[in-house]
């Protein structure tokens, strides 16, 4: 097994370390003013990527008076030994992932197509249904998907695991985690089994994307598709979610920490600080570029360009029905394919509900994505015109007919509930930092052993179904633990 010392410092020891100095002997010594034996020590120092103990104890900002300085010193002196433990592992795992980084391996630029010949060919009854001698319509067992972040991605890829599982396709999974090291670029190295010329047929978790690296898993004929939302409402999902795990949002206050933070943006975002990329143009920077680019740069349009050569479909969170009508017919998968539940769903009390004035002030913040979002909004509605709006009201309509009777065979009470009051843990959605706000399902007992483990699978969480698949969760197994234990 490799292990990503970097990453793990990245993704568990840092944010660890973020959260649980709050509670430490570290808050207590270094805030905005600390009392020992009645003397006052500033400290002016914020938390950023240069991961110093003493930097992120200065972030946190928290000042306890009138503590006994051996009580201080004791805490202390653990938290300064385990700092400085992982920070020595991470300096010395370092220059092995250059190496790496650096190693050059003649691979070409994408592998052989012939083994999705033989996945068709072993697709019977189903391929027989859908092709004709002509060879119209074949379904595709190739694919990838850009899995980008709070745009219902998690409901599309319950779908796509559905399929693969069904139809016995190779995923390229990644290693001991559920996305391929996020926020690093992709690279082929993150695959689990992965081998220079090897072929996979699915690539769908998430990722920094990486075209070149993503060419060398797949056919050259596989179709790429990815999915984007209103980049404001986007921003409202990723701006609570993650914010425990964004420092910069700490210092914020009032009674609408998003309101107060797009009143004056640059009071509290820093480029370079930790996990900053959640807070802006965050579909670009899961697109792998430039996230902090003005809307009218000229690398923005270039990006977008190169975006439309790429992928063959784009879809919008906001028509999510007919952005999987337009799906099934560029995959030419079955209606049955289709069917969903919506997954990784917030409850209402958690949202905020934008103004028309923080939605544009939204959408400026996040210029680039918002071009970003105009753009492939405008190809998504030719496509639909391509497509017949007719048509179009006659698939959708039979899509919610037939999704609706999945709902009342398989879930309990027919809706979503809150994860306190979810029966079976294979079925509990993961939670952010310190929250429990995300909704998931009861399976209805008593359900016709004929679809049971279809209304199963379609209820399963992203996480247990990837371990479902054979992947080796122990990466975020074990940040979730922790993230549960800890807060």
């Amino acid at each position: 097994m490799v292990f990503y010392f970097p990453a793990l410092f990245y993704h568990i020891v840092l944010p660890i370390l973020c959260f649980t100095t709050r509670f430490t002997a570290i808050q207590i010594i270094f805030c905005s003013y600390n009392v020992c034996d009645g003397h006052e020590i500033p400290v002016k120092s914020t938390c950023s990527n240069h991961y110093s103990w003493l930097d992120v104890a200065g972030m946190l900002g928290f000042g306890v008076r009138k503590r006994r300085c051996k009580s201080i010193a004791r805490r202390l002196a653990v938290g300064v030994l385990l700092t400085s433990f992982m920070v020595v592992l991470h300096c010395l795992s370092t220059p092995a992932v250059q190496q790496v980084n650096q190693q050059k391996v003649t691979v070409a630029l994408s592998c052989s197509h012939h083994l999705s010949q033989i996945w068709v060919h072993n697709l019977t009854n189903y391929s027989q249904s859908r092709t004709s001698l002509s060879g119209e319509c074949v379904p595709k067992v190739d694919l990838m998907f850009m899995k980008t972040h709070k745009t219902a991605s998690s409901t599309l890829l319950n779908i796509i695991f559905r399929f693969g599982e069904k139809h016995g396709l190779k995923f390229a999974f990644p290693k001991g985690r559920n996305d391929f090291f996020y926020p690093s670029p992709f690279l082929c190295s993150q695959v689990k089994d992965y081998q220079p010329g090897v072929c996979f047929n699915i690539l769908c978790n998430h990722m920094r994307f990486n075209g070149h690296e993503v060419a060398k898993l797949l056919p050259a004929d596989a179709p790429y598709f990815t999915i984007l939302r209103d980049p404001a409402e986007l921003f409202e999902s990723s701006f609570h979610y993650y914010s425990r795990a964004i420092p910069l949002t700490w210092g914020i206050h009032g009674d609408s920490k998003l309101a107060e933070f797009l009143r004056e943006p640059m009071n509290y975002y820093t480029p370079r600080s930790y996990n900053s990329f959640y807070l802006k143009n965050l579909l670009f920077f899961d697109f792998g570029f430039d996230n902090n680019l003005e809307p009218d740069h000229p690398l923005v349009e270039r990006g977008i360009q190169t975006l439309s050569q790429r992928f063959q479909l784009v879809l919008m969170a906001e028509h999510f029905e007919e952005s999987l009508i337009l799906l099934k017919d560029t995959l030419c998968w079955t209606m049955e394919d289709m069917l969903f539940f919506k997954l990784n769903a917030r409850k209402d009390s958690s949202v905020s509900r934008l103004t028309p004035e923080l939605k544009a002030k939204a959408r400026e913040w996040n210029g680039a994505d918002w071009r970003l979002y105009q753009h492939f909004n405008a190809t998504f509605w030719a496509k639909v015109e391509a497509y017949g709006w007719t048509r179009m009201e006659q698939e959708v309509k039979e899509l919610r007919r037939r999704n609706a009777e999945m709902a009342a065979m398989c879930i309990e009470g027919g809706g979503a509930v809150e994860a306190g009051l979810i029966r079976d843990t294979d079925l509990l959605p993961w939670q952010p930092v310190g929250e429990n706000f995300i909704l998931g399902y009861n399976l209805r007992k008593n359900i016709d052993p004929k679809y049971r483990e279809l209304c199963r699978k379609m209820l399963t969480p992203e996480i247990q179904y990837l371990s479902e698949l054979g992947v080796n969760l122990w990466l975020t197994r074990l940040w979730g633990w922790l993230k549960d234990t800890i807060f």
